[in-house]
């Protein structure tokens, strides 16, 4: 098994973050849909997947640096005594050795992961998208039984299970195993489907409708329930999970369900005020600017955010306001500049014389 670091070429000290942006890269560049004349890169996609399922869930990743495996039991072995060590180890091998009586149930679908890309627009107001998920599906024909004419399982005799005994130095013991013909259902199919060779299932490429609800943000995650593979006759498919990423917007910038803009405005709006039209992200709407208004002072138009996603309202929008001090004047505007340059002067010259009067005494 390749190092899920190599295989998305990070180092092991890498944050969430780094993971994250790592597999996003791959993802994209070997994904099967645009890799249609490289059968490698589907293989490369899964290994790609699997790497990220594992460094980007906490407890997994644990285990991975720690034993070299996600699944902290079967990594521990015989190792240790402490939290369950000594048990597990033998656990799992008396389990084996002593007929257990289960029987192992039809197994559902493995789960899916599948990515959608949404426009600033799609991610605030919702969308429709289509996506193709390659994945085992129900065989239409035999209607996933695998064929037809049901019979007893003639290798365990319908038992599900099959019993091997054999000598150890502790004695002899008897062994219980699923039956590797009927898969542990005891039963099996007389004359098996043409189409899916009896599996009841087969893998083809599906395109699937997913319903994006307004409000969801980069990184999201949609489960869509029985959307993942088939499973065996009479258990449930699996899920889908599809991850949102979204691009970013040119002007508007969104924390949580607020949106922030920067504007410009004039120096002489910002002296003297002005009410101005500002976009949003649904339309164009009256701001005020107040009189003497300051580089940097933020404004804000309630409920013009974007409506959150589990319906708890909407957001607001937060302009920044950016005073553009001008750097070409006519000869008007520089007398006028001029003016006010003296006339500060002069109120600066007696304030001081103020200040110096109050202070006498004092000093």
């Amino acid at each position: 098994m390749a190092d899920y670091y190599d295989v998305l070429g990070i180092k092991k000290t890498a944050s969430k973050e780094e993971i994250k942006k790592a597999y996003k890269k791959l993802a994209k560049k070997y994904h099967p849909d645009l890799n249609k004349d490289n059968p490698a890169s589907v293989e490369k996609f899964k290994e790609i997947n699997e790497a990220y399922s594992a460094l980007s869930d906490d407890s997994k990743r644990s285990n991975y640096d720690r034993y070299g495996s996600t699944d902290q039991q079967h990594s521990q072995g015989f190792g240790g005594f402490g939290q369950g060590g000594f048990q597990s180890g033998f656990g799992d091998i008396f389990e084996g050795i002593f007929d257990t009586g289960r029987r192992r149930g039809p197994q559902r679908g493995r789960d899916l992961k599948a990515e959608v890309e949404l426009t600033f627009k799609e991610s605030c107001f919702g969308t429709d998208k289509n996506i193709k998920v390659n994945k085992l599906e129900h065989c239409d024909k035999c209607e996933g039984i695998g064929g037809t004419g049901e019979i007893s399982c003639a290798t365990c005799n319908g038992a599900g299970q099959v019993r091997k005994s054999f000598r150890t130095p502790f004695g002899v013991f008897a062994q219980s195993a699923t039956c590797s013909e009927c898969g542990g259902m005891g039963k099996t199919i007389k004359t098996k489907c043409g189409k899916c060779h009896g599996e009841g299932r087969y893998r083809k490429t599906v395109t699937i409708k997913v319903k994006v609800p307004s409000g969801v943000q980069d990184g999201m995650t949609l489960r869509l329930s029985g959307e993942g593979e088939a499973g065996e006759p009479s258990a449930r498919s699996g899920d889908l999970f599809v991850e949102m990423f979204v691009t970013p917007h040119k002007f508007f910038e969104r924390k949580e369900d607020d949106i922030y803009l920067e504007l410009p405005i004039s120096f002489s709006q910002a002296a003297l005020g002005d009410t101005i039209e500002v976009p949003t992200i649904r339309e164009e709407v009256e701001l005020k600017i107040p009189i003497g208004i300051q580089s940097g002072t933020i404004l804000k138009l309630k409920n013009e955010g974007v409506e959150n996603v589990n319906g708890y309202g909407k957001g607001s929008q937060l302009i920044r306001v950016i005073v553009k001090t001008p750097t070409k004047l006519t000869k008007k505007q520089k007398n006028i500049f001029e003016d006010l340059a003296d006339e500060n002067k002069e109120k600066l010259k007696i304030q001081k014389g103020l200040f110096e009067k109050l202070t006498e005494g004092f000093l």
